[in-house]
């Protein structure tokens, strides 16, 4: 796996580095880049070849037939790859490179570190049976446009002929598996189905196929089939008496957070950060409650206890929402509204040429999130981005009401921010022009999710929602959420919080609908560290703008702010205000 050539060109700049006068120095030091970019370009085609289904992921199509079966022979390779460019990092003498470069080599170097601990230290390809599920994969043959359908089902047909050879891999590899784990994957594999029968159909119709060759493709759908059911019923039947619990531990968890946040602050910081936000948070929105209590209650006596008067007010707010059926498309006709919002107040460029469709949660990806977004990776700039709905259809009317007022008038605005605009959606898109591969592909969710955050608070700033105490109160409480992400996760998987201690915290304290709370239970259930992900990066990213201003005065301009702090592509906030200062630094001079 190591590119020796690179290896030991970088090994003779690091000797060579090590004597001679200084402009001799220098020289070595300039020469290291271009060499450290060589590199980087042969770790990239490297990586491709070890995870074929990641490099389809960001628009890298060259392995889209390729379905790697997980089994240990696979975990080798693995292994064996990445101790190999460690190693080759270890000859790169950091100090010779640039800024931007010294990022880079953080970044892969961190990459490198947590694959290698995911695979020896924390094993969820054991305990989590829902890792194993490639219905997404397939599903993105189909639906993106960066080649013709022909060739896009030539590579489907190919790839299905290791399906039933990654699910008895899967099969082997899990061993006293969590409980929710065990059912989500149940849920989201049997929820695939429908890509290798209605879609799949559905694509071969408008490809117009010829009968036998259509028989061909049904034979293996057949069997992907059958591969998936077989996983579901194998799991359903599964004896499983000590099953692991779902919570990571203290030990684990604090790795983790170190590897997937890559934050300054370390993780018991960020825990009494939340805490303290958390109360600042109940005394703002207390005064607006309070402000507001004869509008919605008349004579109504005030509750002795502040966060039940807040309460009270809120759930007088949420009733206005919409209906169940047209969920979907009011959020589809409150992105343009944002996008002048925008333009208006001149607070960011949004590239009108990058699409982003709204569509219903594809079945694959229930159970974690209502809301997400899909974007393409850095080598499909220009395919979809797509905001995934999480479906009321079905759902019994009791539950979606309270959905609803949950994501009531205000808070489906805030959402809207968050997901797309000018959130994850521009995010992406600025992430993806990045000149660095690495700080694209090895995206910081942090970052990312603080970023989105972020931007909630600055386009109230700026007066979205016309300054109503309605909206700012409704925001207090979706930051309110982000805050006790961080708080419930931290507690779940280090401290044994009970579901009812859970459920006290996201409805009592946070004023959560009950089905919100419920579904957040379950997500802290089969997730882990990822909860922590809004709080950190947003109070990082919100923290530097502010010492940025206070430190440029009026020289400060938010707009190039925003487009500058998303250039560096999606690399952890530390990272970013380090770069940022050095060029700020180098523009003053």
């Amino acid at each position: 796996m190591k590119n020796l050539i690179i290896t030991g060109i970088l090994s003779i700049s690091l000797v060579s580095c090590g004597g001679g006068d200084k402009k001799e120095k220098s020289k070595m030091a300039d020469d290291l880049n271009p060499l450290f970019d060589s590199y980087k370009e042969q770790f990239i085609v490297n990586l491709w070849k070890v995870y074929p289904g990641w490099a389809s992921s960001q628009g890298y199509h060259k392995y889209d037939s390729v379905l790697t079966v997980p089994d240990a022979a696979e975990r080798i390779n693995e292994i064996d790859f990445v101790k190999a460019n460690l190693d080759s990092l270890k000859a790169i003498n950091i100090g010779g490179l640039s800024d931007n470069n010294k990022t880079d080599y953080h970044m892969i170097e961190n990459q490198l570190q947590s694959t290698i601990w995911s695979l020896t230290e924390e094993k969820s390809w054991e305990w989590n049976p829902s890792v194993y599920n490639i219905s997404e994969g397939f599903a993105s043959i189909l639906n993106e446009n960066y080649d013709t359908l022909p060739k896009r089902l030539h590579s489907f047909y190919v790839k299905m002929a290791n399906i039933p050879a990654y699910y008895e891999a899967a099969k082997a590899n899990i061993k006293n598996p969590t409980i929710e784990h065990t059912q989500l994957a149940i849920e989201q594999n049997q929820g695939g189905l429908s890509v290798f029968d209605a879609d799949l159909n559905a694509a071969m119709d408008k490809a117009k196929l010829k009968r036998v060759e259509r028989e061909k493709f049904e034979v293996r759908a057949m069997q992907a089939k059958k591969a998936i059911n077989d996983y579901a019923t194998w799991l359903k039947n599964m004896k499983n008496d000590s099953p692991r619990s779902f919570r990571l531990g203290k030990e684990l968890y604090a790795k983790k957070f170190e590897y997937d946040i890559q934050s300054g602050y370390s993780v018991d910081v960020i825990y009494e950060k939340a805490l303290a936000h958390k109360k600042e948070l109940h005394e703002k929105m207390f005064a607006l409650a309070d402000k507001y209590w004869i509008k919605y209650f008349d004579k109504t006596p005030k509750p002795a206890d502040k966060l039940e008067e807040i309460k009270k007010v809120i759930d007088k707010i949420s009733e206005t929402h919409v209906k169940p059926e047209e969920f979907q498309s009011a959020i589809s006709e409150q992105l343009p509204v944002l996008i002048k919002f925008i333009k208006d107040k001149d607070l960011i460029y949004i590239d009108p040429s990058k699409p982003l469709v709204v569509r219903k949660e594809p079945g694959y990806m229930a159970g974690v999130a209502g809301a997400s977004i899909s974007a393409p990776g850095p080598y499909d700039k220009n395919g979809n981005t797509y905001y995934n709905v999480g479906s009321l259809e079905g759902m019994p009317k009791d539950k979606a009401e309270s959905y609803l007022r949950e994501y009531n008038k205000y808070i489906l605005q805030i959402l809207n921010i968050h997901e797309a605009i000018p959130g994850h959606y521009t995010q992406l898109v600025y992430s993806n022009q990045s000149p660095s591969l690495i700080k694209s592909l090895f995206g910081n969710n942090a970052m990312i999710e603080g970023w989105a955050v972020y931007t909630e608070r600055m386009m109230l700033e700026n007066g979205y929602g016309n300054n109503e105490d309605e909206m700012w109160l409704m925001y207090y409480k979706w930051n309110l959420r982000s805050t006790c992400n961080t708080i419930l996760d931290y507690s779940v998987h280090t401290k044994n919080m009970s579901k009812e201690e859970a459920m006290h915290l996201l409805i009592d304290e946070a004023f959560q609908e009950k089905t919100e709370a419920e579904n957040k239970w379950r997500r802290v259930s089969v997730t882990q560290v990822q909860l922590c992900c809004y709080f950190t990066g947003y109070t990082e990213i919100y923290d530097f703008r502010e010492d940025l201003k206070k430190q440029m005065g009026d020289k400060f301009n938010l707009k190039k702010f925003h487009e500058k702090f998303l250039s560096y592509g999606s690399a952890p906030v530390k990272y970013i205000k380090d770069l940022m200062l050095a060029d700020l630094k180098e523009t003053d001079k």
